[in-house]
């Protein structure tokens, strides 16, 4: 990678881990529903606008029209669901832990693969699954042992951690899903689509539980980052990454975004970090990197099997 997109990645990851802070400050005043489907809705907006501008409107449309049904089961997966949970989670939950606790979508993801699509496990992505849970579990204990301040008890700080690791896993699902019907589909087409479908299942959640008080600026001002600068710009900045340096490496963004949904927690939200929490973190990238196969895939690696291999 070149130092433009080096720059492009983090940026990237700031912006995915920024918005653990936004649904923080945003949730409190619109609740739940009203959040996340303001959030899908203006993402959906700005994507859909992008790809009209790229795109004939005839040609947009038929392949909207087309996959309709597989574009709103993945809105549901991949978005209006997790999003869901990890707002709900966060009346609880710091943004720094809801952050580790996305990064370990693709533990999930891998576990998923396995049992669905039958993708062959090695040792290595094994012992990655088993050191990720492990540092999943001393993360969730680090967070019932010293709940959180403001009333959460034991029992709701589990829940949600559990909410938190539910959301993890349908990203997980989402993506094999994705991969069994999406496939070919143009990835802004499959972005803008799932994102409408969202919105629409949405909708009616959010009106019969649109807060009856009024709502502060702050929080508006984090639901309109949250659906431009989170999703709609984010998203533009995801593709673009795949197309200039490969799926592969774009996915080491995963790595990341809980080392700025820490920082902007801490600095923003004066958000505690502990000990056990950073240790807890380590564990769960360390097992991500072991179980997607990401450090096979490494240059120097691949030179010296093919070393082995010659001898």
């Amino acid at each position: 990678m070149n130092p433009a997109d080096i720059v492009q990645l983090l940026v990237l990851a700031a912006v995915w881990g920024g918005s653990f802070l936004f649904i923080r400050v945003g949730v409190t005043d619109f609740g739940v529903a009203p959040l996340v489907a303001l959030r899908v809705g203006v993402g959906a907006l700005f994507l859909l606008a992008v790809l009209f501008t790229r795109r004939p409107a005839r040609e947009v449309l038929a392949t909207l029209r087309s996959r309709a049904k597989p574009l709103l089961i993945v809105g549901i997966l991949n978005s209006a669901a997790p999003f869901s949970l990890f707002a709900w989670a966060e009346f609880t939950l710091s943004a720094g832990v809801t952050s580790v606790l996305n990064a370990t979508t693709p533990l999930w993801g891998a576990l998923v693969a396995y049992l669905w699509l039958k993708d062959r496990l090695g040792g290595m992505r094994i012992a990655g699954l088993a050191i990720g849970f492990a540092g999943v579990v001393a993360l969730v204990w680090d967070q019932v042992a010293a709940p959180p301040p403001g009333g959460a008890t034991a029992t709701t700080t589990a829940l949600a951690a559990a909410a938190g690791l539910a959301a993890a896993l349908l990203y997980g699902v989402a993506a094999t899903y994705t991969k069994r019907h999406l496939t070919g589909v143009e990835p802004l087409t499959v972005a803008a689509g799932t994102m409408t479908g969202a919105s629409l299942v949405l909708l009616p959640f959010a009106a019969f539980t649109w807060p009856s008080g009024p709502v502060s600026a702050q929080s508006w001002g984090a639901v309109l980052a949250l659906g431009v600068v989170c999703t709609g710009l984010a998203y533009l900045m995801f593709f673009r990454l795949i197309a200039s340096i490969g799926p592969s490496r774009t996915i080491t963004v995963t790595f990341v975004i809980p080392v700025f949904g820490i920082l902007w927690g801490a600095l923003f939200l004066g958000e505690h970090v502990s000990a056990g929490m950073v240790e807890a973190c380590a564990a769960i990238l360390a097992g991500t990197v072991l179980a997607t196969g990401f450090v096979s895939r490494l240059p120097g690696l691949r030179v010296g099997r093919r070393a082995d291999a010659k001898r």
